[in-house]
């Protein structure tokens, strides 16, 4: 056999579709329709590329700098890399083990978690979701187990999670186990749990570039916590490739941290967007999650998730269903410019 028994073990993440067959409207991944800063552009026409020839800074020190300034954290509470999904690998590693118990994450959620446990050989208990989709943190307090992630808000529901609700998950959690937050939308409506770090040293915040910064094609992500968990990344980190964040990732994302005010334009206009075009499918029958996301998740009486997918993508209009229970009715679907939602309702209108 060419492969090694944990090879053949693995579980893959499906990502969204990216059909190359014609040009679609693309609102499957998630992805900001905006652009990223303008001042970006002016910073790589000015880019020197000899410095290319030498290996970035392995610490992402000015990045972290930046980010430290823009949280209220020290430096040494900060970790860099390629990506949010890298982070979330190295906090899968660093923090959970099966020595400790199961980690516990939602039965309906981010599906990469699954697949880090399969690829860490980490057992997990996914909790079920209330009847209205929403998470219920005293399922978390009563099965103590290696440790909790918990996207805020949740992915693919849309739905935030109260602060309150996550001060009282860490407040009845045992503080030798790692609680860990994934902020991937919490730009777009939902209560960042960043404040709370100071409180609690064994919470970590993962956020990232891709979604409220426009950077996807960046793969930029970060994680905010104690210098004790920090220190922990990094030693992960080291112990896998010591150089992870290229120089030109590190600079745009110190140039991007650096226009707060086009980004609160643009993530304000989506959530604007995202209010009427939630508004106006509830108008024709439709239900609609309560979304604090740059996406929202939706479905119609009669008619199953994929039937709408399918429906959509006839007319040249890309979204994400998923054949799973209980959610094999929704569609999730990414917001885009005003015109973009205008086209969809358009084309819902027809079938």
């Amino acid at each position: 056999m060419m492969f090694s028994e944990r090879m053949k073990r693995l579980l893959s993440y499906t990502p969204g579709e990216q059909p190359q067959d014609r040009k679609y409207l693309k609102l499957n991944t998630n992805e900001n329709p905006y652009p990223p800063s303008p001042l970006i552009k002016s910073v790589l026409d000015r880019f020197d590329i000899e410095r290319l020839r030498l290996y970035p800074d392995p610490q992402c020190g000015r990045l972290r700098e930046k980010l430290s300034l823009r949280y209220g954290l020290s430096k040494n509470q900060v970790f860099v890399a390629n990506g949010s999904d890298e982070a979330l690998s190295f906090c899968f590693y660093a923090f959970f083990g099966s020595e400790k118990g199961k980690l516990l994450f939602p039965q309906i959620t981010y599906s990469f978690f699954p697949v880090y446990c399969s690829f860490y050989n980490i057992a997990y208990d996914a909790v079920p979701l209330n009847d209205d989709f929403t998470i219920d943190v005293g399922k978390y307090v009563e099965k103590i187990g290696c440790g909790v992630i918990l996207p805020n808000p949740n992915a693919p529901t849309g739905i935030g999670l109260p602060l309150e609700k996550l001060a009282y998950l860490l407040d009845n959690y045992p503080k030798e186990r790692v609680v860990v937050i994934d902020e991937a939308y919490v730009d777009f409506g939902a209560e960042s749990a960043v404040g709370l770090i100071h409180k609690y040293p064994n919470l970590a915040v993962v956020r990232t570039f891709s979604k409220s910064m426009g950077l996807a094609g960046l793969r930029l992500g970060f994680v905010l916590a104690s210098e004790t968990l920090v220190s922990a990344l990094f030693t992960v980190k080291d112990s896998f490739n010591s150089y992870p964040v290229d120089t030109l990732s590190q600079m745009i994302g110190e140039t991007a941290l650096s226009d707060e005010a086009y980004y609160r334009a643009i993530t304000k206009e989506i959530i604007s967007v995202r209010k009427d075009f939630s508004a106006a499918l509830l108008d024709l029958g439709w239900s609609v999650l309560p979304s604090s996301s740059n996406f929202i998740f939706t479905r119609k009486s009669g008619l199953s998730g994929e039937e709408i997918y399918s429906n959509l993508k006839k007319q040249g209009i890309l979204v994400r269903y998923f054949d799973l229970e209980p959610i094999k009715q929704f569609v999730r679907i990414t917001i885009g410019k005003k015109e973009d939602m205008q086209r969809v309702l358009k084309t819902i209108k027809e079938f």
